[in-house]
């Protein structure tokens, strides 16, 4: 693929992300970012890094609030919250 604003390349090569999966939590990845929703809106965050949600709980989705924290699931239940 050529060097597109969707895959970047920098001197070296195409450039890297690096995305951290958490446990019961949001992924974590480098920035800037530029996040696609299911309706094609797109919106973009120039920090260094940021928390994506996964839970869907969050009032500022795309990004993490933290809501994940205040609905942990309980040891011994079927994954309700």
């Amino acid at each position: 693929m050529p060097n597109t604003p969707e895959r970047p390349h920098t001197p070296q090569g195409p450039r890297r992300v690096r995305v951290r999966a958490q446990r019961d939590g949001p992924l974590l990845i480098e920035g800037p970012v530029e996040v696609v929703d299911e309706n094609g809106e797109v919106t973009v965050s120039q920090r260094f890094a940021v928390a994506i949600c996964t839970c869907r709980r969050s009032r500022i989705f795309p990004w993490c609030d933290t809501s994940h924290r205040r609905h942990e699931r309980r040891g011994g239940e079927d994954g309700a919250a």
